[in-house]
């Protein structure tokens, strides 16, 4: 007979931290395309309030993952579930609930051509929800402006933005029905260094405020390091680990020993290392606090 308690109260009752809920569960998948299998037997989870990044080789499946998950590319068998909802048993009108709980932000932008700004991040909108046009246009003002475009971007087409400009319009239509899952793929790619590292910020300053679950393909070893709350390796076909970053430095497979302590990677831990012990010494002369705390 239940005693009425969830897992959460009664691991409280006892003094222990809760389990994290996990609102993205992966078993056993098996997906590919045009008769090739690029993924077998991945498991993978990605918990509530987290930030996690995936990466991998080129071809390894991240993209593929990413999309199989999102009911884009149809796997060949597995489970998916997606706030606990298996997805293979949703209804079409349940299956259209969980579409508005997720926001999606592809390499490119994929923006629509043909409309502006302003249009394009009205379409989740328009297809989803039940609103006056004019409603409409004030909540997406309002989401172009949460992704630090300046208004008058609202009437501009995608052919007149910069690359940078392009990623925050595509970030707004991704944020468009405040979505609890955020879906990004490589979104810091074909950025310059400056740009990139202001479009993390970003990412982690709305996961923050809005209270945001992020799932993350990228190749941004800085995005890895600044943003990333747990990360997923892909190869072989499967996830080969799963951890904080801490874990990808003491892992001995080949592929995570190259891309984590190369010579890029190298550059990026002394410098994070050298912010770290200037931020040490500036809170030990009594100057304030480590650099990303409050």
């Amino acid at each position: 007979m239940s005693n009425g308690l969830t897992t959460t109260g009664a691991a409280a009752l006892a003094g222990q931290a809760a389990p994290p809920e996990i609102i993205v569960r992966v078993r056993n998948l098996i997906a590919g395309f045009a008769g090739k299998l690029i993924i077998k037997d991945l498991d993978l989870e990605v918990y509530r309030g987290e930030v996690l990044g995936c990466v991998g080789g080129s071809g390894t499946g991240k993209t593929v993952l990413t999309r199989t998950i999102l009911g884009l590319v149809r796997k060949q068998s597995g489970l998916i579930e997606m706030f606990g909802n298996d997805l293979d048993s949703l209804s079409p009108r349940e299956q259209r609930a969980i579409e508005r709980r997720i926001g999606v932000m592809f390499q490119q932008g994929a923006l629509f051509s043909g409309l502006t700004v302003k249009q394009n991040v009205e379409v989740p909108m328009r297809e989803h929800l039940r609103l006056s046009a004019r409603l409409c246009d004030e909540l997406a003002m309002l989401k172009i402006e949460l992704t630090g475009l300046d208004p008058d971007a609202a009437n501009k087409y995608p052919s007149e933005l910069s690359g940078g400009m392009t990623k925050r319009a595509a970030l707004a239509r991704a944020l468009a029905l405040d979505p609890e899952l955020l879906f990004l793929d490589e979104p810091t790619s074909g950025l310059d260094p400056i740009g990139a590292a202001e479009f993390d910020e970003l990412i982690a300053t709305l996961q923050h405020t809005l209270g945001l679950t992020v799932f993350m393909v990228t190749h941004d070893l800085d995005s890895l390091y600044s943003i990333c709350d747990r990360i997923v390796a892909l190869a072989d076909r499967k996830v080969i680990a799963a951890g904080p970053i801490s874990a990808m430095l003491a892992s001995e497979h080949p592929w995570l020993r190259a891309y984590f302590h190369g010579k890029r990677a190298r550059r990026i831990e002394s410098a994070v290392a050298l912010q770290f012990r200037e931020g040490s010494m500036k809170e030990a002369d009594g100057g304030g606090s480590l650099p990303g705390t409050m």
